[in-house]
């Protein structure tokens, strides 16, 4: 437990409330790169983690998309229309099913997928330098456990 952490009382203290400070941190980091993402390449946070997907995983359904990001069918399809428009993906409705088409990135999306790769690395690499080694090792332990918790959690 964190020192100072507020004693086993019914009382919430956000300071101190480990949902609330992942999420405040996680938005942070968020409007940072978010910046950076629009300035440089004309990308969204959801449009950037739609592309990295589609970077890493190559084709999949927009539902796939959702789940590997946790984000939303709105905010995915929006995310998509708008890679779409910039022409860096393109969809091919699937053969069993009319409703549902694959997403992929264009020749312009991997393209841009590339130029951001490195910034996003770079990013990551100064965050992380504000640990040390010990430490990344522990966050990296942390946040396995919790993801799996929280994955666990989910199936209830």
């Amino acid at each position: 437990m964190r020192a100072g952490r507020q004693s086993d009382s019914d009382e919430l203290r956000l300071a101190s409330f480990l949902p609330y400070r992942l999420s405040v941190l996680t938005n942070r980091i968020s409007r940072a790169l978010s910046r950076q993402y629009a300035e440089q390449f004309n990308l969204s946070i959801p449009q950037w983690r739609a592309l990295a997907v589609l970077g890493e995983s190559g084709d999949l359904f927009a539902d796939e998309i959702c789940k590997v990001t946790e984000m939303d069918k709105v905010t995915v399809s929006r995310a998509l229309q708008g890679l779409e428009e910039q022409g860096r993906i393109s969809r091919k409705t699937d053969s069993s099913d009319r409703r549902r088409a694959r997403v992929r990135l264009t020749s312009m999306g991997r393209a841009v997928y590339r130029e951001v790769v490195p910034v996003a690395l770079e990013y990551e690499r100064q965050l992380l330098d504000v640990l040390s080694t010990s430490e990344q090792r522990t966050l990296d332990d942390a946040l396995g456990k919790l993801h799996e918790w929280a994955a666990t959690d989910d199936e209830d």
